[in-house]
């Protein structure tokens, strides 16, 4: 399995730092560039699994939004090629929305809104990346904090952890219980056999 490059083309000092904590901790390797420009010539390099890209940065019409555009609608693995193509998930602030989801949704183009959501987050970051063939299977590495019921503990995260965590939705909104832990997974479970029983009927002949 080769390795995970991820390129992160975002302004927003909090979002970087935010994306990163959250990546750096699955042992990938990751890039922020903070330029439109720089993120044309990062990507050039053909060394990228997965791009991350902000459209308000990039902007809906310029050079690095029609280059990623065409790069999200091409198949993973270009005919006649052993190389595959970069995946792109688009991140999407609050401000930008009301223009860019509504051309995002109508060409198909992922994305995800800003404040990110954690578990959606990494549920599209594991779509995109078992679609480039870069991991074996879905992420199953679920963050939450286990705290007595009814109490929190106290927060004593540095102001720099907390501004990182504001960038993702509250940490209640993601929490999972053991019960909905277990319904994931087992819905995983079905799913996988499913696709082990398709995959082992015999094709059909129509003549």
């Amino acid at each position: 399995m080769s390795e995970v490059g991820i390129l992160i083309i975002d302004d927003d000092k909090d979002s970087q730092l935010a994306l990163r904590q959250v990546l750096d901790s699955e042992g990938w390797r990751v890039r922020v560039v903070p330029v439109a420009s720089q993120g044309l010539v990062a990507l050039a390099s053909g060394e990228w699994t997965l791009v991350l890209v902000n459209v308000a940065m990039a902007g809906l019409s310029g050079p690095l939004f029609s280059t990623l555009r065409e790069l999200a609608e091409a198949d993973a693995e270009p005919a006649g090629t052993a190389r595959k193509r970069a995946r792109v998930l688009f991140l999407v602030p609050e401000l930008a929305a009301k223009e860019a989801q509504p051309l995002l949704e109508s060409h198909g183009l992922p994305y995800t809104l800003k404040p990110f959501h954690l578990h959606d987050f990494l549920e599209k970051i594991s779509d995109l990346l078992l679609e480039a063939g870069a991991i074996p299977g879905p992420i199953r590495q679920m963050r939450f904090e286990h705290t007595g019921r009814g109490r929190r503990p106290k927060d004593r995260r540095s102001g720099t952890e907390r501004r990182q965590v504001k960038m993702f939705a509250s940490r209640d909104d993601y929490q999972m219980t053991e019960e909905e832990i277990a319904e994931f997974e087992r819905q995983e479970e079905e799913e996988r056999k499913k696709k082990q029983k398709k995959d082992r009927e015999p094709e059909k002949e129509y003549i």
